[in-house]
Order: C-alpha cells, then structure tokens, then sequence
C-alpha cells in the first residue's frame, strides 16, 4: 500500500486575547505542561505563542501584540477560537502534489523555515470559515519545538491522563455540510465513516445533522455539523451566530481512564455539561454490563454508549471562552467507534438549558 500524504494532526493553534492565561487553563485545569515559548524573546515581535503537551496531543495558543492584525481581527470577530488544525504530513511535495491532482483545495505557496535544527518544510491549505490546516513536513528537522519556540522551564503538572486527539469537529451553515464532506473527500483525500440526519440528533426543541470524515484509519477523524430545522435554535446555529462564522466547535481528547481524568479535571475547577438522574435510571438496561460502577458515573455526570464493537464513555466541558462557542470533549472508548449517539438527546438537553439561560433557545 502506498504512504498516505498526510499523517496526523500534529497540533491545534488558537488565536485568543490572552495566550498567557490560555496556558494557565490548560496547564492547571487539563493537566497539560507547558513545553514552549515564542515572542520578542525569541525574534518573534508580533505575537507570542505557548507550546502545550500532553501524551501525543500538542496544543498551541497564540495573541498579537498589535490591535491591528490578523489574530486582533480574527479574536475581535470570532472571541477565542481555533485557528489551525496543523497536519503532520509525510513529505509535503508528494501531499501538495496530490491536492494540486484533486483541483479542489486551496493551499497558499510552500515555504522553507530553516534553524540551528534544521529545516521545517510548510504551506497552508484553507477550510470552513478562516480555519486553516497547516501542512508540516519535519523530515529534515531535529528538534522537538517549532521554528523560534524555546523551552520553558519544567514546572511539573499532574496530568489528567489525556492520551491522544479523538476527533476534532468542526460547524457550518445550513446546506453546506454536503460540500464540506466533498472538500475533505474529493480535495484531500479523506474517507466517509458515518452520518447522522436531525431524526438521529434532536430533541423537543432543536436538532442537527452531522457527518464525519477520516484520513489514515481514523489516524484523522472530523465530524462536520450543520443545524437542522426546529422548533427553537439549536446549538450549532447559536455557535455561528457567536462565532460570526464556520468555525472548530469542540476537539475530543481521548483518555485511557476517564474516571480519573474527570475526576481531576473536576478538582481543579473545569465546569461540565450535567446529565440528568433519570439518566443513569435506565442506563444498565440501554448500554448493558460496563466496567465502571453507575454511581460513579452519575456524581461525574458522564455518559456512556454502546455499538456493535464496544462501548465509550464521554463528558464535555462548558465552553472555554466568555462566548458560547468552543468546548472541548473528554472520551473514552472501550471498543466502540462511534460517536454516542445514544448520548445526544442528554447532551443537547442539557445545553438547551445554558442556551435558554442565555435567551438563545
């Protein structure tokens, strides 16, 4: 078989007004360690940048240093948001050769950042609304930070057990989720994996469709939503309505012990979507015999789900930001591939209740 063009998403870039205390949120509330640093101290005088880890998921929050600027504009617009969904990708001439062939995406001219390390091979290719995916080829790059980041000094932070990107997903307007699927499919090369139409997800008041994508045996796995037609606004159209724009809505991190992950994250003051009890009621009858015991469940308020291969576990976080806009999901799969679909009728109920809160409902 031959070497796929793209490998994994390397790393998720967000524009936000204040990389610093983006940083501390991660650090002290996810558990992630700060690994690097970009700025004036580093060459770079427009901006400054933080570098997060944590097992393979690599997170980097950015802010200008200028009012007036792309990241200015994009955080003035949009609030806090993902910007770049970089993408490792084996040999970058062989990746943009191939979506040259394809004739759908558009990707700007490649360039050569050369260091002390080596040197860094990238360009850019364009998606929904102003998100981006940064395409990285580090095949004759040495180090383990990016061109102009320097190590921060290890301060060291109990992680909370996140291993891995699940899958990022991202909104779109009403009627465009089709051509999305299509850039992915017919431009770069991803596959088809599984749709859900507003029958699947919907409750009394609001509903969605949403269809996912992947690249390299899941390696890359992008669910892309459109709202669907109800009786009150759902959830994806208050998000566009906030954003301003198509845009990432949330990113699930995989974790091999959700339990303690949540229960950690908890600890340290990271605020959760809440299920409510009738729930957990029939929750043995629905998902059958689980590891985890129920109670435990419950007091975490997280949600389980079963398939044909398994069954996952799954929670998602209030939004990181002052608008309703971004999230970020925690997940465990234990077997299953889906996407808990059993879950969404609890979940989306439960961010009715914030959307009516807010008057958005």
């Amino acid at each position: 078989m031959a070497q796929k063009a793209m490998d994994r998403v390397d790393y998720v870039e967000f524009y936000v007004g204040s990389a610093k205390q983006w940083a501390y949120y991660h650090k002290f509330g996810l558990g992630f360690n700060i690994v690097g640093y970009s700025g004036p101290e580093t060459g770079i005088r427009d901006r400054v940048s933080y570098l997060m880890e944590q097992g393979r998921v690599k997170v980097m929050v950015t802010n200008s240093l200028y009012p007036d600027s792309e990241i200015s504009n994009h955080v003035r617009l949009h609030g806090d948001g993902v910007k770049d969904i970089a993408i490792r990708v084996n040999n970058l001439d062989d990746a943009l050769n191939d979506l040259k062939e394809r004739k759908v995406v558009k990707f700007e001219k490649p360039v050569d950042v050369k260091t002390d390390s080596g040197v860094v091979h990238r360009s850019r290719a364009l998606t929904y609304g102003e998100t981006v995916h940064s395409l990285i080829d580090y095949g004759e790059f040495e180090s383990k930070l990016p061109p102009n980041f320097e190590p921060v000094e290890f301060v060291g932070t109990e992680r909370s057990g996140v291993t891995r990107f699940d899958h990022i997903v991202g909104n779109v307007e009403d009627k465009k989720m089709d051509r999305w699927v299509d850039y992915y499919v017919d431009g770069m090369g991803f596959e088809p994996l599984i749709s859900f139409d507003d029958k699947d997800i919907s409750t009394e008041f609001s509903a969605l469709r949403s269809k996912v994508v992947h690249y390299n045996n899941r390696k890359i796995v992008f669910p892309i939503n459109e709202p669907a037609p109800g009786k009150k606004k759902s959830q994806i159209q208050e998000y566009l309505d906030y954003y301003h724009m198509p845009g990432v809505q949330h990113i699930a991190l995989h974790t091999d012990n959700i339990v303690e992950t949540v229960s950690k994250m908890k600890r340290e003051g990271i605020q959760f979507q809440s299920a409510p009890d009738s729930y957990y009621e029939e929750m043995a009858k629905r998902v059958g015999k689980i590891d985890e015991d129920i109670a435990t469940l419950k007091a975490l308020d997280i949600l389980v789900d079963r398939d044909d291969d398994g069954y996952l576990l799954q929670i998602f976080t209030k939004p990181t930001g002052d608008r309703p806009t971004f999230f970020y999901e925690i997940i465990q799969r234990k077997g299953a591939k889906s996407f808990g679909k059993g879950n969404f009728k609890a979940l989306f109920q439960s961010i009715e209740k914030d959307q009516a809160r807010r008057g958005n409902l």
